[in-house]
């Protein structure tokens, strides 16, 4: 069973779950506790499907452009991979912090307070692009906003987020719809209100992205 609650980092959320389950593309990364082993789930541009693995797994899903500062890896070096922390760490830290979780009461608490240790203050612009993308704003149109250029938008973006700035839209623009459907709006009025052309715009990117139809992804409650 998925279970998950904010967390005390800002915009975080900290989740348990059996590992199985096909995880979505949302612009986050997030640091995961499995039997012993600390690793590392990088953005996803597609669905990741898996059957699980033993035992239960904890994670800390940082908000969208957070991850990077906090891990000290560049997010496009981790897309669509999901790596040991002691792949990207001194092997001899990544021990420690084990050991620490492994003897914490709740390893949910343990791997939470392990982030806020370590965590960078949030990136002001990092958190506008976001939010601006996130309420269906062009990417042009943002880069104005934000006084940046757009080689210097994509660069950015590949650091923080994994993918340039129209990847993030696009997968925020399937997040949007995939609650407006989620509520019982209809996929007609789904796709107009979340910025796509027509439902068959956004049949298509549901499918790409999510790797099923719309109708499929809410039968299993994603």
């Amino acid at each position: 069973m998925y279970q998950e609650r904010p967390s005390r980092l800002g915009g975080a959320v900290v989740w348990t779950g059996d590992g199985s389950g096909r995880v979505l593309p949302d612009g986050c990364m997030d640091l995961l506790w499995n039997e012993g082993r600390l690793l590392v789930a990088g953005p996803d541009t597609r669905a990741y499907v898996t059957a699980g693995a033993p035992g239960s797994w904890t994670g800390l899903r940082f908000s969208p452009g957070s991850a990077p500062a906090f891990l000290g890896v560049p997010a496009h070096e981790l897309r669509d991979r999901r790596v040991e922390l002691s792949d990207l760490w001194p092997v001899s830290e990544v021990r420690r912090l084990r050991s620490r979780i492994a003897a914490a009461p709740d390893p949910a608490t343990a791997l939470e307070d392990l982030v806020l240790e370590r965590a960078a203050p949030p990136d002001p612009v990092l958190r506008a692009l976001v939010t601006a993308l996130d309420a269906g704003r062009p990417v042009a149109v943002t880069a104005d906003e934000l006084g940046l250029g757009a080689r210097q938008l994509h660069r950015r973006s590949l650091v923080a987020f994994g993918y340039g700035p129209k990847t993030l839209a696009r997968i925020l623009r399937l997040r949007r719809a995939l609650a407006l459907a989620g509520a019982g709006v209809p996929f007609a009025q789904t796709a107009v209100r979340s910025g796509f052309a027509d439902q068959a715009h956004l049949a298509r990117d549901v499918k790409e992205l999510a790797g099923v139809p719309l109708g499929r992804l809410l039968a299993a409650g994603l």
